[in-house]
């Protein structure tokens, strides 16, 4: 997400804190850069130019160049005015009294309304809420099929209505109010069709079903991948209908990013939420400053605390915790491990949400393999029980057979034994740092292994 984008503001600022001081010219030769990365990264070139006329005057402030630190106050004046170039406003669904409240799903076809609009059920969950799904697509073949298949995934708490026979998409929209009305739900979520903004019979369709559900909440989802042109057709969806917020998906296939910058700008109406992956848990509310954070390489702490808390079970992690502490860290706890960490997400998404690792990755010239997890796990889960828990009994032949069982090699075995080794030394030397004096060698040794572990 960004990659490119971040990669190029990165460089940018590692040029300007190489300079012993600044002047005009070397703001000015840095600002041609961002101008040429944001462009480059699709941002609305209006938008680039009102973001670099006001980076402008205020970097080149007499009191910013002949401060102590002219270089971090230059990131500081891009960072307050990419934060207002996004909006102040956090993302989400805004607060509501009504129930059952009506969430409009807007959009081209092709943009990924049906699983974002699982996404979002699935999102309602989380918060506590149960979520009615219906689908208004009655013409694109198979459209219904696949929100029901959304809604099941989406798992307990959310329903799919799909009232038999009934094909007009007025009064498909009304019937589900009246379900989530009758069975208690607190949100009913729209699937309409795709359709461009010039369909004038289709729009008129859509405000239909708003004003027949009485929709609190219309929500554009724009494809990330398309860039500008789906900013320009939420434009006109909001001219229309009244967008009240966008929904960014597909955003992790776009190294670019230039569209989360202009929407609110162009549209004039906030981001909602993104979406980051496939997975019907990959549906983030927005928060520009942690976008920021990301852009810039600082880093973004709180987004990855929230998946570990989703990922990861606080009893268990107890549990896990007093192993360490006892030398009892086994092959077992280091899978279940793993299966915590792929449920957080792409290893690449949760390495880039740590401060100053997008650098690391650079340098290393690679990405996060995924499928070494998958790998790893499969050479635990060929081992016995009492291989997974005595890890110290698995002889030569006994890795000769895990390697066959697993679709690996006797090296690769022997190097995840090695690495298992390491790391229950490091764990049982920063065990003790929560009872004494911190161990910083040992937390060193400790990161460094855990990069190697590929």
């Amino acid at each position: 997400m960004f990659d490119s984008l971040s990669d190029r503001l990165q460089g940018v600022f590692r040029s300007l804190r190489g300079e012993a001081r600044l002047t005009e010219e070397i703001v000015e030769a840095a600002l041609r850069e961002i101008r040429m990365a944001l462009l480059e990264a699709d941002v609305n070139f209006k938008v680039v130019k009102a973001f670099i006329d006001r980076v402008r005057d205020k970097a080149v402030d007499q009191e910013v160049l002949k401060s102590l630190t002219p270089a971090q106050q230059v990131v500081r004046i891009v960072r307050d005015e990419m934060l207002a170039l996004l909006g102040e406003t956090q993302g989400g669904l805004p607060p509501s009294t009504v129930r059952p409240r009506v969430v409009l799903m807007l959009g081209l076809q092709g943009s990924g309304k049906t699983t974002t609009a699982g996404k979002l059920a699935k999102w309602l969950t989380r918060q506590g809420k149960h979520a009615l799904l219906v689908s208004t697509d009655v013409k694109r073949p198979a459209a219904i099929q696949q929100l029901t298949v959304v809604g099941q995934k989406a798992g307990l708490g959310v329903r799919v209505h799909d009232p038999v026979g009934q094909m007009d998409p007025v009064a498909r929209a009304k019937s589900a109010v009246a379900e989530a009305t009758n069975l208690g739900y607190d949100v009913v979520i729209v699937d309409s069709a795709g359709r461009l903004h010039i369909d004038d019979e289709l729009m008129t369709e859509l405000e239909a079903i708003r004003d027949t559900t009485h929709a609190s909440d219309l929500l554009y989802v724009a494809d990330a991948m398309t860039g500008q042109d789906a900013i320009k057709s939420a434009g006109e969806f909001n001219r229309r209908l009244g967008v009240s917020g966008v929904i960014l998906s597909k955003l992790d296939g776009d190294a670019r990013g230039g569209a989360a910058l202009s929407v609110v700008a162009v549209v004039g109406v906030p981001i909602a939420f993104v979406g980051s992956g496939e997975r019907l848990e990959d549906l983030e509310q927005f928060y520009p400053d942690r976008l920021v954070s990301r852009l810039l390489g600082m880093g973004d702490v709180l987004s990855l605390i929230e998946r570990a808390e989703q990922a990861i079970d606080i009893d268990e992690a107890q549990k896990l915790e007093e192993k360490v502490r006892k030398d009892d860290f086994t092959l077992e706890d280091f899978r279940d491990q793993l299966q915590a960490i792929k449920k957080m997400g792409p290893l690449e998404q949760i390495i880039g949400m740590l401060p100053g690792m997008g650098n690391i990755k650079q340098l290393a010239q690679q990405k996060p393999d995924d499928k070494q997890i998958g790998r790893i796990e499969a050479m635990i889960s060929s081992m016995t029980p009492h291989e997974r828990r005595r890890s110290e009994v698995i002889n030569g032949s006994r890795r000769k057979r895990i390697a066959r069982g697993s679709g690996t090699t006797v090296e690769e075995v022997n190097r995840l034994l090695k690495q298992f080794v390491q790391m229950r030394k490091m764990l049982k030397m920063v065990g003790g740092m929560s009872s004494g004096k911190p161990d910083w060698k040992a937390r060193a040794k400790f990161g460094s292994m855990i990069g190697k572990m590929r």
